[in-house]
């Protein structure tokens, strides 16, 4: 993904009201499932590489993991195709069609497939010229036209890219999109990179115009197969954290990219660390891994009944980092409904597993309440915690202890203010 020029955000303005961009009312919980970019690029080689190449037999045979293994019901529903599905030029009447040797069925015969099986099919495009791999984009004047044709295949979800287009064309495509793809009738979940190709920061990124424009949107980097990947992006999530907490909602989410998880670049307790991060902030969970070969234990972190819960949490509230210490341990908090919380304690530490001491009352829960603990990896339950005692928890290098906490009693006065404070009214970190 390429810098784009950057946008004037008089020329988002000057567009009219956001309001009318996006009323679908999709992903009131982040969106779950599968993309192939990460894990299979733009691997096009279907003679030499038939089985990891970008063709239909890939997402015909993901759709059958995704329905026969499990992660349906889990609500892992959607099997997204990437960049590079397409031929290298549109038809006669200058539509995109699929590339006719890799996709010799068509897009809406998958579409079929993937919806007989229960699950839900998402498409790329890209507003520009060119798709990051070349292939054709959407240019302002086809945006309708892709709009009408991606739903009369059938498809769920558009990810709409940013490679090969100004800042200026990006204002005001991605609001098009948006009205293009309500105008179909469809119900189309739209995913936007518009905020990477700006910086992901105000001023060039107005945020309440992209909630209103956009389902889920990519703020930063693409992820790579590495632990320094997901670092990066946790940093830079961490560190521009007011800005971004306060804009993820139900029907709105912040993006930092596609679990890794059963890939080659993380250790387990990486992977363990990956899964609760992202579910503490309240990220759309889309694997790109093979299903077909995925070890049981990258597939037990990925499938934890209670991780998903969490993450699906009806409030949507996206959660924060509250602590950061000098031992190298850090601590999120994510409010849930019911009264409930979810606590990551996160050890960035490389030597050995480190015990860690403090207290619910030093991470400003409410005094004189008592919790019922439940560790979300393990399942150890705790009861009867009280605010004011002190506990440990020991946390590996690079690994996570994640927490569950239900109030046994709830407090009089309910802690889980509205997210759109300040967070200086909510959270105090701990130093």
């Amino acid at each position: 993904m390429g810098p784009g020029v950057l946008c004037g955000l008089a020329l988002v303005l000057a567009l009219g009201p956001p309001s009318l961009a996006l009323e679908n009312g999709l992903a009131l919980t982040p969106p779950m499932g599968w993309l192939a970019w990460e894990r299979f690029r733009c691997n096009v080689d279907c003679r030499r590489d038939p089985r990891n190449c970008i063709s239909e037999t890939l997402f015909y045979e993901m759709a059958d993991r995704l329905a026969e293994d499990g992660w349906r019901d889990l609500g892992y529903k959607y099997i997204n195709i990437d960049d590079c599905w397409s031929a290298k030029q549109r038809d006669a009447a200058g539509r995109l069609v699929p590339d006719p040797e890799r996709f010799p069925r068509g897009i809406k015969a998958l579409a079929d497939y993937v919806h007989a099986r229960g699950l839900k099919l998402g498409i790329y495009g890209d507003l520009g010229i060119l798709t990051c791999g070349g292939y054709p984009g959407t240019t302002l004047d086809r945006v309708e036209q892709d709009a009408q044709t991606f739903a009369e295949w059938g498809v769920d979800m558009l990810k709409l890219d940013g490679c090969y287009s100004s800042g200026e064309e990006q204002a005001e495509g991605y609001p098009k999109m948006a009205r293009a793809l309500n105008a179909t009738g469809r119900p189309i979940v739209y995913s936007c990179s518009w905020p990477a190709y700006q910086g992901g920061l105000p001023p060039k990124v107005n945020y309440t115009v992209l909630a209103e424009v956009c389902n889920l949107w990519r703020n930063y980097d693409d992820i790579q197969d590495s632990w320094d990947s997901v670092l990066s992006i946790l940093d830079w999530f961490s560190a521009n954290q007011d800005v971004l907490q306060p804009v993820a909602g139900p029907g709105h989410w912040n993006d930092p990219d596609m679990l890794i998880i059963g890939n080659f670049g993380l250790s387990f307790e990486q992977s363990r660390s990956q899964m609760a991060l992202w579910t503490v902030m309240a990220a759309p969970l889309l694997m790109s891994t093979d299903l077909r070969a995925i070890s049981p234990r990258a597939k037990e972190i990925l499938q934890n009944h209670l991780m998903i819960q969490i993450n699906q949490d009806p409030l949507g509230i996206q959660g924060r980092r509250i602590v950061k210490e000098k031992s190298h341990i850090e601590v999120f908090l994510r409010p849930l409904s019911q009264a409930a919380s979810a606590l990551v304690f996160f050890s960035r530490r490389t030597d050995m597993p480190f015990e860690y001491t403090t207290s619910l009352a030093k991470l400003h829960f409410p005094k004189n309440t008592v919790y019922e603990v439940q560790d979300v990896y393990s399942g150890k339950i705790i009861s009867g915690l009280k605010t004011e005692d002190s506990f440990s928890v020991v946390i590996n290098p690079s690994g996570v202890v994640m927490w569950y906490l239900t109030p046994m009693a709830l407090p009089a006065q309910p802690w889980h203010v509205a997210k759109h404070q300040g967070p200086s009214e909510v959270f105090h970190p701990v130093f």
